[in-house]
């Protein structure tokens, strides 16, 4: 199967547009595909140009990425971009258990409170988990679930 290059093919999924040049992204990306047995989920860094519009659309710049987004409905008309703790709840809530669980459990937390945790692991990422040199080519049975 050939990799997806458009927004209209996610057939439902959400759209985790992530930092390809992150090391904790990397390894979140890795994380989640491997506990995706259900295929919910797509990939783009924010690199890809297939994201820019989606990304000017909402007035993000990809020069200064916020770790990782979610989008519900790319290119629809219920478009949603999710940022911060809501997108890892998003996320959370396509996995199998225990992980909904998880994320409802975390939803408890106010969202204030789940957003200043995130932005701290965010502004120290690149100092703790280091910045890959090049967005990493996936393996050929994962490539078409990136765009």
């Amino acid at each position: 199967m050939e990799s997806m290059n458009s927004l209209k093919e996610l057939g439902g999924r959400l759209l985790v547009v992530y930092d390809g040049h992150c090391g904790l992204c990397d390894r979140s990306v890795r994380w989640l595909l491997r506990r995706d047995r259900g295929d919910r989920l797509r990939f783009a860094a924010f690199e890809s140009p297939q994201v820019a519009e989606l990304l000017e659309r909402h007035g993000v710049s990809a020069i200064a990425p916020e770790t990782l987004l979610v989008v519900r409905d790319a290119d629809g008309p219920g478009e949603q971009l999710l940022v911060r703790s809501e997108a890892v709840l998003a996320l959370l809530g396509e996995l199998p258990r225990p992980w909904p669980w998880v994320g409802a459990g975390l939803g408890w937390v106010p969202r204030a409170v789940r957003d200043v945790e995130y932005r701290i692991v965010a502004r120290w990422r690149y100092r703790i988990w280091g910045r890959v040199a090049s967005c990493p080519v996936p393996p050929s049975g994962e490539r078409e679930r990136f765009l």
